[in-house]
């Protein structure tokens, strides 16, 4: 008995030292209070989906940002994006979509009014099989205004309007109920990715992504030494969502020293890069996506080794 406490002791003595010594070492000055990441980006995290037809997924602005043409699909081809895979496309180049509360079996489209102006439909004349496209995927639905819709695998096919330009895949999860076709009429989603891992981002270079291939940000606010401390919490985290503990080796490319969970005070557990804590953003809709990069002046993207990309280097 007494040999099994004294174990036990001990390796709670090692435990608290490795902490001091992963979170004590690189603490540095914490950056003076600006303003509160939780008080600024207004109006919402990008529209909320409303588990209706009617949701559009782009906001107030609805369709005005470049609506895509109304123009049958043409040839339909495969793309190859660096993030989903195969996707497919119109004889444009433009990315196809569906709708999770619309049906395949059978065919049937809950988009119409407004949604269906921020997600045009793809008109059914027209469509044909391009190289590696099933021919025996591509039918059509008679839409509630007489209209034909190209459907692929049963699935009603949609544009989505704040696509601009050929390869565009803006609409991507949006609203967590819209996804880029695969050519087998099936979500395009991101390839298994770790828990934490890390992309190029053409503007702020290396940074670290989530499981979903999401940005992670620091909050200026948060203290990592002596031990990791988070200063956002109520509204904050509802718009900074905690990243949740991760395994050391489910991550790539990003430091593992000081890679730890803690325990806030409501009772979350939350992941730490060189012991600083680490959060998604709520107006982040998709992969990719920087939103919250320097919100406040107190918010910003994560470096491999755990640094703020672009911050007032105070640490």
């Amino acid at each position: 008995m007494n040999t099994w406490r004294s174990a036990s002791l001990a390796a709670s003595a090692v435990a608290v030292l490795a902490l001091t010594t992963a979170c004590g070492q690189d603490g540095g000055a914490q950056s003076p209070a600006q303003n509160v990441g939780a008080t600024a980006p207004a109006g919402g995290y990008g529209g909320a989906s409303t588990g209706t037809g009617t949701d559009t997924g782009v906001g107030a602005q609805g369709a005005q940002n470049a609506a895509a043409p109304n123009t049958p699909a043409g040839k339909l081809a495969v793309s190859v994006n660096a993030e989903l895979g195969n996707v497919l496309t119109d004889a444009d180049g433009r990315t196809l979509y569906r709708f999770d509360q619309d049906t395949a079996e059978p065919p049937k489209t809950n988009c119409e009014g407004d949604c269906a102006t921020a997600w045009p439909p793809v008109p059914a004349n027209d469509a044909s099989a391009g190289e590696g496209v099933d021919a025996e995927l591509i039918g059509e639905i008679t839409r509630p205004d007489g209209t034909k819709q190209l459907t692929i695998g049963g699935w009603p096919a949609y544009r989505y309007a704040k696509d601009v330009n050929a390869g565009d895949v803006n609409g991507q999860a949006v609203n967590g109920t819209w996804y880029a076709l695969a050519p087998d009429g099936k979500k395009a989603k991101l390839a298994d990715l770790p828990g934490l891992s890390t992309r190029k981002d053409a503007k702020l270079g290396e940074i670290v992504v989530d499981k979903n291939g999401m940005t992670v940000y620091r909050f200026m606010k948060d203290e990592a030494w002596p031990e990791p401390v988070s200063n956002c919490a109520g509204t904050c985290v509802e718009k900074w969502p905690v990243v949740a503990p991760v395994e050391t080796n489910d991550t790539k490319d990003v430091q593992k020293k000081g890679l730890m969970s803690f325990t806030r005070p409501d009772g979350k557990k939350q992941q730490t890069i060189n012991c600083w804590p680490i959060y998604t953003f709520a107006n982040d809709k998709a992969p990719g996506d920087t939103n919250g990069q320097g919100v406040g002046g107190t918010w910003y993207a994560v470096a491999p080794d755990g640094k703020p990309v672009g911050a007032p280097d105070k640490e």
